[in-house]
């Protein structure tokens, strides 16, 4: 690609996704407690993921970062969908919720499987949405982070999950930073 192909690089206040007085991570008094405080910045990287995504069509959502990689916006909402999935759903609650988008012939078809298509975009970030709704009111429900739920080398309390799950979306929210920057030059805060 030549310097001309590339999008252009506007770096400041003024090209990020939100107003700092608009952004909703930062809605809400200083949380206060472990549960909170772990509930809070799980929400924020939730919210920082959609800001990532935001004003994207299909085809932006499902282009890759550079080649050779399958990494793509689209990519990462069906991946997270899988692992808010398998957290949430069957390690804690210990329910047989076969993931969506892994398969033992393709185990990156989270990536692999991101296509250019509205319909595809929509479906991700419909069950995006329903794995995040059901760990919000699995761990409202929870009486405290002692719960225990169950992996195959032994009990995990839920209090790791989020932890887990907070390292998982910084992780993923630094390529969607690079993703978003290589498809239309905005960088996020």
């Amino acid at each position: 690609m030549t310097d001309e192909e590339w999008p252009e690089r506007r770096f400041g206040w003024s090209n990020m996704f939100v107003a700092r007085e608009d952004d909703p991570r930062e809605a809400g008094e200083t949380p206060r407690g472990e549960l909170a405080t772990l509930v809070r910045f799980l929400r924020d990287y939730r919210l920082t993921l959609e800001l990532k995504c935001s004003g994207l069509d299909a085809e932006a959502m499902a282009r890759r970062s550079v080649p050779p990689s399958d990494l793509s916006l689209l990519g990462l909402v069906r991946h997270l969908t899988d692992v808010e999935r398998y957290w949430f759903r069957r390690v804690m609650d210990g329910q047989d919720a076969p993931a969506l988008y892994w398969t033992d012939a393709d185990p990156g078809v989270d990536f692999t499987g991101a296509v250019a298509e509205r319909g595809a975009a929509d479906a991700a970030w419909e069950a995006w949405r329903a794995e995040v709704g059901f760990a919000e009111r699995f761990v409202e429900g929870a009486p405290d982070l002692d719960v225990t739920g169950h992996l195959d080398d032994g009990p995990i309390e839920l209090r790791v999950v989020p932890v887990h799950m907070i390292e998982e979306y910084a992780k993923h929210c630094g390529h969607a930073d690079l993703v978003r920057e290589r498809i239309d030059g905005r960088v996020g805060q």
